[in-house]
């Protein structure tokens, strides 16, 4: 999974920092999309950061595993999912699509950790 994204814990935050400029490939969305799910279901990590500073493409599916993960946190006890560094092509889509009423987004990493501080 290391060719998709990195994943660092600052404290008992965990940050997923994707690091392809490209989330399109549905093979490999898949596969990522399982990763993910593991750290909510398997690992119980509930504070989770997407930081899609690299990300310039995203596809209809890789929304679909942003808002699988959001639907996951919702259901649990002191969890949020936050994403950060989104650049302007992909907030267009997330505006039109409506999400950025859903989601909670900021503009940094260091402001989405703040959320909890």
């Amino acid at each position: 999974m290391s060719d998709i994204f990195r994943r660092q814990q600052i404290g008992e935050y965990t940050v997923i920092e994707f690091i392809t400029p490209s989330l399109m490939d549905p093979i490999v969305l898949e596969n990522t999309a399982q990763a993910l799910y593991k750290v909510i279901d398997e690992e119980d990590k509930r504070k989770i950061i997407m930081d899609f500073e690299k990300v310039q493409y995203l596809s209809s599916q890789a929304i679909g595993i942003v808002l699988a993960m959001h639907k996951k946190l919702n259901s649990l006890k002191n969890s949020k999912l936050i994403l950060c560094s989104v650049g302007p092509k992909l907030m267009e889509l997330i505006k039109l699509t409506r999400l950025d009423r859903l989601l909670t987004i900021k503009a940094t990493q260091k402001e989405a950790v703040g959320v909890w501080q």
